[in-house]
């Protein structure tokens, strides 16, 4: 049973490493190329706002699938799964809008803020947070 939960925990982890690496074939993003040249004077790329949103919501579906799989294999605690459920929705429901507001500016509010919120978009960062936080939590129980 061990190694059928370190299994999906590596298939979990793998499944982000594949977002990450199939970002422009699975993705409508026009930003990727723009921050891809680190050069706050490129032109600012020309965007469909659906599209936009429907990919970074696809993407973000996906994140938080292989996300909880990591959690809930890790921990075993289906409460836990919830709750990380719960914090990267939140922070997804705050960021999102703030890089929402930030390409309506063309980033007018700071081309390096930009780009730190739109990792909290785009990438599963939070669970970076999670998992030292529920391990010592695992660790206090024990």
């Amino acid at each position: 049973m061990k190694i059928l939960s370190w299994f999906l925990v590596l298939a979990g982890v793998f499944g982000l490493i594949a977002v990450r690496m199939f970002e422009e074939p699975l993705f409508y993003d026009p930003f990727l190329q723009y921050f891809k040249s680190a050069d706050k004077n490129a032109i600012f790329p020309l965007y469909d706002w659906g599209s936009l949103i429907l990919g970074h919501l696809f993407r973000f579906v996906l994140n938080l699938i292989f996300s909880l799989v990591i959690v809930q294999f890790l921990f075993k605690n289906t409460r836990w799964t919830a709750q990380s459920a719960a914090l990267i929705v939140i922070a997804f429901a705050i960021t999102l809008p703030i890089y929402l507001y930030c390409i309506h500016t063309n980033f007018e509010i700071g081309y390096l803020f930009s780009f730190y919120i739109r990792r909290f978009v785009i990438q599963p960062l939070v669970l970076l947070l999670i998992i030292p936080v529920f391990y010592y939590r695992w660790k206090l129980e024990k």
